[in-house]
Parts: C-alpha cells; structure tokens; sequence
C-alpha cells in the first residue's frame, strides 16, 4: 500500500505582510456591510467589476511568467491569497476558473499565440472560462464522454452536449474534454479543445439550482467548426491533460472554506454556548487540518509534482466539513430563532450544500481514485 504524506511547504515567502496586504485591499473593494449571506456565495458569486480590480492589483495570474501578463510568484503565494478571497466570501468566480485551472493547462499545452493572446486578458480580470466535461448520464465519469470531435479538412466539427456548465453562459472560451478516438478505447481516444464561445453553433441554457439561482448551464454543440489550432495539446492525450486540470480544480482552499461564512456566524451566535462551543472547535479543527493539506498541495505543485492523489483526498474529505457544517449548526443554533444574518447565511449554505460532494468529482468516484492510487484495489 502507498504512503501518503502531507507536509508543509517551504515558508520562506512573508505570509504575513502577504495576508495583511490582500485584507486591505478586500476592505477597500468589498462594501463596508458585505452580508454574510453574500459571503457564502463564495467562489459562486460573479462580479466583473471585482474581477477587473483583482487583475489590477496583481492577484490574478499570480504564478505565471511575466511575459504572458503574470507575476512570477509561486503556488503557496497564490494559495495564501486565495485564501483570504474565499475566507471574506469576494465575489471570484468571473476569473475563478480560468485563473485556477484553464490558464496552467494553456500555458502547459497551449500554442504561443494562444499564451500571449489569452492569459494577459485572464491575469487582468476580462477573460472567463468554463470547464466542458460532465454531460448527460455521464457525470464524474470522463472516461464515458461521448461528445465526439471529427477532422475534416481545415480542423475539426464538434458535437454534442456538456452539462453543470458553470458560468458558461458569461464565459469567452471553453476548454472541452471530447472523443477523438473508438469508444472501445476510453482513455486514450480523448482529447481536449479550446473553445471560443462566441462560435455559430453553440447553445447555452440555464440549468436552475436548487435556490433558483442560474450558474450552471446546459452547452449544445451542433457541428461546430473548429480551426486546428483548437487542439489543447496532442490528439489522444486528453485524457492525462484533464487528470493533470483536475489537481488544480480539487486541491484549493474552495474544497474546504465554501461553508466557511456559515462557521464564523457559528462562531458569532454560539459564544457562551457549550454546545455551539464545542461544533465551532470540531469544524474549526477540522478546517485546520484541510488547511495543511491544502497549503502541501501547493507546495508540491511548486515543486513541479503531480499530486493527483493528494488533490482527491483534499476534495473527498473538504466535502465531508462542508456538507457537515450545516448539519452542525442546525443542531446547536435554530434558524428560526436567531437573527437575520445567521438565518439568511444558514439557508444559502444548506441549499448549497448537496453540490458539494458532486462538484469536482462525486465522492464515489474520488474513492475509487484513493483506493487505486492507495494499491487497495
């Protein structure tokens, strides 16, 4: 059976005056009386306007090479920061993903032209991104994508259908995990696209959640043309691509700080109570411990390692403390009874909650990627 560790990062970077820097800036940008129930939308929450000001102060592209519009700081850096974005509830997910996860896979896979063209927009707050793998009956499953891409004679024709498309319908580019190859081969008959969104053929539609609040979106491809240059790296390789994606999109401080707004009005109501005492310390402890393992996750990738595994670990047991939290303070604090903030901040974070184990990769799926990585089957 494989060992698994977690430890700390190198901590030679300030962190301090890092942090100090990032709260200033978020008490000049956020409104002075930011509600907790806004703060719970968490990386959910879309605001242009803040994304463009995030860009301009330099927190956006933090870890990419300066030529491409970045700032040459390291992964742990970036992790601080965004740190600090989700624990105050900013508004990120204008730029979330194409900053988290779309910009690395460019600047790894990506053509010359598409870095320089591309990732200057992202780092200033203006280019948005959404991620094209679940689809219809397939889920976490990528390796049953059936969405296919057809050569032809000047590149390619897409088609088919992607599912709980975030912010697809604000997005300027897709990167899309398609089917390049015979069904029979699931893995390596896969390949990923980047997308312009504005392309004929194209259909966004809203997918409501349960809140009746409009993130997610059904995308329809009907034999849209694609030039050559649309292939995000080698015909075939999709597979290992979105795996590599998917480290970046399961080991943020977002797998474990989403319920986060929801402790702290914990925190808030529940002082003096031994029983709210005591599920605020067993989440904050909990939260800790994410924390930890996050902070080693971007250590490793400053390393240059590939820490799938450790990513799904971090997503698998953030989802259990997110999920949870709710549950707790049901118990400790009625809603009903208490004021406004905590009640409209409870509610928000129960509806979200049911996500939470399915965003990223379902819990089944991830425990199959543990136990295989682990050598328990």
């Amino acid at each position: 059976m494989t060992a698994l560790t977690f430890p700390l990062p190198d901590q030679r970077t300030d962190h301090a005056a890092l942090r100090a820097e990032v709260r200033a800036f978020l008490r000049d940008t956020l409104p002075p009386d930011y509600p907790a129930a806004d703060r719970a939308r968490s990386w959910t929450g879309f605001d242009a306007d803040f994304s463009r000001a995030l860009g301009a102060a330099g927190y956006i592209g933090m870890t990419w090479p300066t030529e491409y519009g970045g700032h040459a700081r390291s992964p742990v850096e970036r992790h601080v920061v965004m740190e600090e974005l989700l624990a105050a509830g900013a508004p990120v997910a204008a730029h979330w993903i194409a900053d988290r996860q779309s910009a690395p896979m460019i600047l790894r896979n990506g053509t010359e032209d598409q870095r320089r063209t591309i990732l200057p927009r992202i780092a200033a707050g203006e280019c948005y991104f959404c991620i094209g793998m679940s689809e219809p009956d397939s889920g976490s499953d990528l390796a049953s994508v059936r969405m296919r891409a057809e050569r032809t004679a000047t590149g390619w024709r897409l088609s088919g259908t992607k599912l709980w498309t975030t912010y697809a319908h604000e997005s300027h580019y897709m990167i899309c995990f398609c089917r390049t190859g015979p069904a029979e081969d699931r893995h390596g008959g896969t390949s990923q696209f980047l997308i312009d969104m504005s392309l004929p053929g194209i259909t966004v539609r809203p997918v409501l959640d349960i809140a009746g609040e409009h993130h997610f979106n059904e995308c329809s491809f009907d034999g849209v043309e694609l030039p050559d240059s649309a292939l995000l790296g080698r015909e075939g390789d999709g597979w290992a691509q979105v795996m590599s994606e998917l480290s970046f999109e399961r080991s943020g401080p977002e797998r474990f700080l989403s319920s986060f707004a929801l402790l702290e009005e914990m925190a808030r109501l529940g002082a003096g109570t031994p029983a709210a005492e005591a599920s605020v310390g067993r989440l904050a402890a909990h939260t800790l411990v994410l924390r930890h393992m996050s902070q080693s996750i971007a250590g490793r990738l400053e390393r240059g390692e590939k820490p799938d595994l450790h990513a799904a670990i971090v997503k698998d047991l953030g989802a259990l403390l997110e999920q949870e939290t709710p549950e707790r303070a049901r118990e400790v604090i009625n809603p009903a009874t208490a004021d406004a903030a905590y009640a409209a901040t409870f509610a928000r974070i129960r509806q979200l909650a049911p996500c939470f184990s399915l965003r990223g990769g379902t819990r089944e799926v991830l425990r199959g990627i543990i136990a295989r990585g682990l050598g328990l089957r």
